[in-house]
């Protein structure tokens, strides 16, 4: 926990609506106002994950740098890799605000922003521009009036294949109507075949290939996660994303911003996607990549998601209430835990709770 951080930035920035704190906080980043973060690379944390080297394994999740406006300097802030977007084919303006709201008490956010971004033009050129290899994701999504879905999905694969490390395609937003149908068994498979051929297409082409993930909702049925999981592993997926944000709001102490709409994120989310992690990693086997997303706020949580099945871990909302030295934090307290655990590798504690949080009830 940073107690200036908490003590001055915070304060300041929460006197300002969460938009235009985040607004400003890009604008920081822009500006190299945020301090680079500088930690002595860490063997034991590096791994190969769907064909990509990660020199560690946190990563700033889809949703904060929507544009690609600061890849880099994310990066600068200790994060193993970054995921840009969600963007979509055509910009669009999202809903309308306010959109975003801060549950101080339960240190989490609810958002219903709705996939607004600048379209693919804007951040591929930004893309293009990059002078650094660090692995950065590109987060691809529909347009909320397009006619074919998929054929946006297609399309976000194309133009990106030049300047992604990764891409994910983001079916389980709360925030488009529609959007989570497509986890529905036939129409994940159409959508998984669709731009799983466009990313072969294209390493035929160029002659290398993009890993593809795909990123899945925490309010998934038992069936629901069947579903998926014999999708993923009939299809050449490279990798699941658990999970995006929630519906539920369970257990939260500030009932008023409560009955805001939208998807849930930070602390109280780290349960309750730690057991779909589980679950879903107990139905596709050992081998299949998953990140870990959801409440990750402390270099413990960090593990705790790698315990229960993830290779790799990804925060955002946390960092609205910790700033920006948490993923140094996290990274250099990663380090102490392997000390702790005296392992050669944070390969080795994969798993190792995975039957423990499978089982939970949440």
């Amino acid at each position: 926990m940073i107690d200036p951080f908490k003590r001055i930035a915070r304060k300041g920035l929460f006197m300002f609506d969460p938009e235009t704190a985040h607004g400003m906080s890009i604008a920081a980043l822009k500006s190299g106002l945020v301090p680079a973060c500088h930690i002595a690379p860490d063997p034991r944390l590096s791994q190969t994950v769907a064909g990509l080297v990660f020199q560690n394994p946190l990563g700033m999740a889809a949703g904060y740098d929507k544009n690609a406006e600061v890849p880099e300097a994310l990066l600068k802030l200790g994060f193993g890799f970054t995921e840009i977007g969600t963007v979509t084919p055509k910009p669009q303006a999202g809903n309308p605000r306010p959109r975003i709201f801060r549950l101080v008490e339960d240190e989490a956010v609810i958002n219903r922003l709705g996939f607004n971004n600048e379209g693919h033009d804007a951040a591929f050129g930004r893309l293009a521009g990059l002078k650094g290899n660090g692995i950065v994701g590109v987060n691809i999504g529909a347009n909320k009036d397009s006619e074919d879905r998929i054929a946006d999905y297609v399309a976000g694969i194309r133009r990106f294949y030049s300047v992604a490390r990764y891409f994910t395609a983001n079916i389980s937003s709360p925030n488009t109507p529609g959007l989570r149908d497509l986890q529905a068994r036939e129409s994940l498979a159409a959508l998984l075949s669709a731009v799983l051929a466009a990313r072969d297409e294209m390493a035929a082409n160029s002659g290398r290939k993009i890993p593809v993930f795909l990123k899945i909702a925490p309010d998934l049925t038992e069936e629901g996660m069947d579903d998926i999981a014999a999708e993923a592993l009939a299809h050449p997926l490279d990798g699941l994303i658990v999970s995006n944000t929630t519906l539920s709001r369970d257990g939260l102490k500030d009932q008023r911003q409560a009955k805001e709409t939208g998807g849930l994120s930070g602390v109280p989310l780290f349960e309750k996607s730690t057991a779909v992690l589980a679950r879903m990693r107990k139905r596709v086997g050992p081998d299949l990549p998953i990140i870990g997303v959801g409440g990750v706020s402390s270099a413990e949580t960090a593990l705790e998601k790698i315990r229960a099945g993830a290779d790799l871990v990804q925060l955002y909302s946390c960092m609205v209430y910790e700033g920006p030295g948490l993923p140094g934090d996290i990274v250099r307290g990663l380090s102490g835990l392997l000390d702790r655990e005296k392992a050669a590798s944070i390969r080795e504690l994969r798993d190792t709770r995975l039957d423990y949080w499978a089982a939970r009830n949440v």
